[in-house]
């Protein structure tokens, strides 16, 4: 799979976290908010259903090797 940082991210997507504190994780994006401050925070559901929420900036999606 190739990294494509400069494509939006959107609810089902397969991202890959690039940096913060779940640096190296994968997993599909779900639940896509916008704060008061203006920042942007998803959940990222990884493979064995674990969840967490992480900064979109910090976020790249993956996209299918074809």
């Amino acid at each position: 799979m190739k990294v494509n940082s400069s494509a939006k991210l959107k609810d089902g997507a397969r991202g890959k976290v690039i940096g913060g504190v779940h640096i190296a994780k994968t997993g599909l994006v779900t639940d896509i908010s916008t704060s008061k401050t203006g920042h942007v925070t998803i959940t990222v559901v990884q493979r064995d259903g674990d969840r967490f929420k992480t900064l979109a900036k910090n976020v790249a999606v993956l996209k299918s090797a074809t």
